[in-house]
C-alpha cells in the first residue's frame, strides 16, 4: 500500500519542487514505484520531469473539478517505476471552484485511495502556501516532509509549517506524521550553513534526514532540461546526496 508524502513549506525558495521531482526520481531508479503528484498552480514539477505543462490535456484541475477519472490524467513510465500526475496553472482557479463542495478538504486524499495500491511511495509537491491545495495535500498524505533552506529565516519557517500539520492532524487527519526535515541549499563555504543546521537541531524536536542536500550548479541546470539530476548528471553531487535521502526514506519507511 503506497506511503503517501506531502513536500511542504510555506516558505518559497527552500528546495521544495526540487526535493519532490529528485525524490521521486531517485526513489524510482532504486527500484520503488512511485507516483509524483503535482499540486502546485505553478507547475513546476511538471515541466521538471519533462512535460509540457501548456499542451496537457487533464490535470490534477481536472480531477478536483470531477471533469474525469484519475486514471485520465496520469501521465505513465515518465521514467522508468515513475509516474505523474500533472498540474499547470488551471489549479489556480480550483480554490474558488471548490468553496460550495462539501467535503473539499478531502478530495485528493478520495482520489489517491484508488490508485495507491499501485505505489511504493506517491509524492506530493505542495504549493508554498496555507490554502485548501496544501490542507488537501495535507489530508492525504501518511507524513510531511520539509525541506529547510540553510539560511536565517529556516526556523520561522519551519515553525509555521508545524503548526499547520498540527492544525491539520487535530481536525482532518488523525494518523498525520512528521516524515521529517531535510536542509537544502547547503554552502559549505559559509559558517551561515552550519550554524541554522545547529539551530535547527537544538531547537527542533523532529526527525532530521542526515542526508544534507548541497547548493550545486547542475542541480539548480537540471528543471530547464526538463531531467531529474539522477539522469541529467548522474554523478554530481546533487544526484548522489538525492540517492542518499531516497535511501532514508526508504529505511524508515521500513521501520515505521
Amino acid at each position: 500500500m503506497g506511503r503517501i508524502i506531502a513536500i511542504a513549506n510555506q516558505k518559497g525558495g527552500v528546495g521544495k519542487t526540487t526535493t519532490a521531482i529528485n525524490l521521486s526520481a531517485c526513489l524510482a531508479e532504486s527500484g520503488q514505484r512511485v507516483l509524483a503528484v503535482d499540486f502546485d498552480p505553478q507547475g513546476n514539477e511538471t515541466s521538471g520531469l519533462g512535460m509540457d505543462k501548456s499542451v496537457i490535456e487533464r490535470t490534477v484541475y481536472d480531477l478536483l473539478v470531477g471533469e474525469c477519472e484519475i486514471e485520465e490524467c496520469l501521465i505513465t513510465n515518465v521514467q522508468e517505476n515513475l509516474d505523474l500526475l500533472p498540474s499547470n496553472v488551471d489549479l489556480a482557479g480550483a480554490e474558488i471552484e471548490l468553496l460550495e463542495i462539501e467535503n473539499k478538504e478531502i478530495l485528493l486524499k478520495s482520489y489517491l485511495e484508488k490508485v495507491k495500491k499501485n505505489y511504493d511511495f506517491i509524492i506530493i509537491d505542495c504549493p508554498p502556501s496555507l490554502s485548501l491545495l496544501t490542507i488537501n495535500a495535507l489530508t492525504a498524505a501518511n507524513t510531511v516532509l520539509v525541506p529547510i533552506q540553510c539560511e536565517y529565516y529556516a526556523l520561522e519557517g519551519l515553525s509555521q509549517v508545524l503548526k499547520t500539520v498540527n492544525l491539520v492532524k487535530k481536525k482532518l487527519n488523525p494518523s498525520l506524521e512528521m516524515e521529517g526535515v531535510v536542509f537544502t541549499m547547503y554552502d559549505a563555504r559559509t559558517n551561515l550553513s552550519l550554524e541554522v543546521v545547529e539551530s535547527v537541531k537544538n531547537n527542533l524536536n523532529q526527525n532530521i534526514y542526515k542526508t544534507i542536500i548541497p547548493r550545486n550548479v547542475r542541480l539548480a541546470e537540471a528543471p530547464s532540461h526538463g531531467m531529474p539530476i539522477n539522469l541529467y548528471d548522474s554523478r554530481s553531487a546533487g544526484a548522489e546526496s538525492y540517492r542518499l535521502l531516497a535511501a532514508e526514506v526508504i529505511s524508515r519507511g521500513e521501520e515505521i
